[in-house]
């Protein structure tokens, strides 16, 4: 299938926070330094925020969609998310930004439903997540996740076939509409369930969006 990649829009530094915008985000005593990033497509900004927390010293401490997604950005540097790291200097933040910028342009990425870049999906298994989607998904940081998102209807009828497909379980459900109108979940279960999981999602939006009128 055609990859569809996000493209990085924009990704600031701010060396030593403000103390009223610190607070703000909740931030840790230690956690002085943030790193900002926008990309032109939310779930692999998640995903790359993820694994930032793997890669570097930092947490996820502010990630958004936006709503109507990138075609309807508010300006040209938005795009469909905002993503925000701490850590506790300007180093560490770099390098969760190196770590953001590595997984957009080459690991996370929508593929095309049957060679259509207006139609995509996200079929994406985790091997081992990080903190912020072990939170999300209220599991523990190191367990597979299937990371799943579609169209609306598109999204239901592979949740299901991925369930049914593989030992996997819903730890988070989107239901659709999300603020860029698709559909998902994350599924938990081993490294090789996960990808059975994924799998059987593609193969399911695949076939169904062939014959999209025959029930």
């Amino acid at each position: 299938m055609k990859k569809v990649h996000a493209e990085v829009l924009s990704m600031q530094v701010i060396p030593n926070v403000d103390a009223g915008l610190a607070t703000k985000f909740n931030l840790k005593p230690y956690q002085r330094s943030l790193g900002l990033f926008t990309t032109t497509i939310d779930d692999v900004g998640y995903t790359a925020a993820d694994q930032a927390t793997k890669d570097s010293d930092v947490e996820v401490v502010y990630a958004k969609s936006f709503y109507a997604g990138s075609a309807h950005a508010s300006g040209p540097l938005s795009g469909e998310f905002i993503g925000i790291i701490a850590g506790s200097s300007p180093d560490e933040v770099k390098s969760g930004l190196d770590s953001i910028r590595t997984t957009i342009e080459n690991t996370a990425y929508f593929e095309a439903i049957n060679d259509d870049e207006n139609h995509a999906l996200y079929a994406h298994t985790i091997s081992s997540c990080g903190s912020y989607l072990a939170e999300v998904a209220g599991i523990s940081p190191g367990q597979s996740l299937a990371y799943l998102i579609a169209p609306p209807i598109e999204a239901i009828v592979g949740l299901d076939a991925a369930l049914k497909a593989a030992d996997v379980s819903v730890c988070e459900f989107f239901a659709p509409p999300s603020e860029t109108n698709f559909g998902g979940g994350l599924l938990t279960g081993s490294q090789s369930s996960c990808q059975a999981a994924a799998d059987a999602f593609r193969e399911a939006i695949l076939n169904m969006a062939k014959r999209p009128l025959e029930y």
